[in-house]
């Protein structure tokens, strides 16, 4: 036991690459045991190859690990005796993935009627609800790459923001979950999408443009409404970026450069 807010909490992990396992990963911060499944002879590729560029070993810190040929009617047995006493169960397989294995939220749900079950997709309800996605698929298709790159040349951004963006808004609903449940005594279906965070997090330029009726500017290429708001070069070669927002940050900033003005 530790002192950490979900310390008692039990998560069952059935998910690769980056979405799902960082769902895993924030509740392991936060306390919570978590056991992540993969699957004999196709373990999580994040393992292998030229991407094993360290994002295995950070998302799947805090996690105990198991084998399991969830295939196998003897593979779901062992499966079933761990959700007994589990609390939530992450998944990002592709769509029709867990139903097929007869492991999707109404199959379970009807043994263990207190499991928090969170899918992690590439889309929510509608058209391409059936497609899997990629984070730099939802950044290009929702306009955010077009934001942070160039006119003529859009570019992901250099972190996956729109996986971890998804687990943590799945995050957000696993922990309202957990409250509801305290008071129900029972679980819920949770669904988190790659599409609709990158949506998200293009939801100010759309404002912009449904509020001004003009056209979003690549971030780059925008005038920004402070007078000293970009990187610059020192004489040693480094670049330094300075945004000055206020006007006590422009009478610090001039004091800082003795600046009369």
């Amino acid at each position: 036991m530790n002192n950490l807010p979900l310390s008692g909490i039990k998560v069952v992990e059935i998910a690769h690459i980056v979405a799902g396992p960082t769902a895993g990963l924030i509740l392991g911060d936060l306390g919570a045991e978590v056991i992540k499944i993969e699957p004999p002879n196709a373990l999580d590729t994040s393992r292998i190859g030229s991407s094993r560029n360290g994002s295995f070993f950070f998302v799947n810190r805090n996690k105990s690990s198991i084998v399991i040929d969830l295939k196998k009617p003897e593979g779901l047995e062992i499966l079933y005796k761990i959700l007994e006493d589990t609390d939530v169960l992450i998944e990002n397989m592709a769509p029709g993935t867990m139903n097929r294995l007869g492991i999707g939220y109404k199959q379970l749900s009807t043994k263990f009627s207190k499991l928090i079950y969170l899918s992690v997709k590439g889309f929510l309800s509608g058209p391409y609800s059936n497609q899997t996605s990629l984070d730099e698929l939802a950044q290009m298709g929702s306009g955010l790459a077009y934001m942070t790159g160039r006119s003529g040349d859009p570019i992901r951004a250099g972190a996956s923001i729109v996986d971890m963006g998804a687990a943590m808004h799945g995050i957000i609903g696993v922990l309202s979950a957990l409250y509801t449940r305290s008071i129900t005594q029972k679980g819920q279906e949770i669904t988190s999408g790659l599409f609709e965070t990158a949506l998200f997090f293009v939801g100010q330029h759309m404002a912009f443009n449904q509020h001004t009726g003009n056209e979003n500017v690549p971030l780059p290429e925008r005038h920004h409404g402070w007078g000293v708001y970009d990187k610059f070069q020192c004489i040693d070669g480094e670049l330094v970026f300075i945004g000055v927002t206020s006007n006590n940050q422009w009478n610090t900033f001039c004091r800082i450069l003795e600046l009369k003005e």
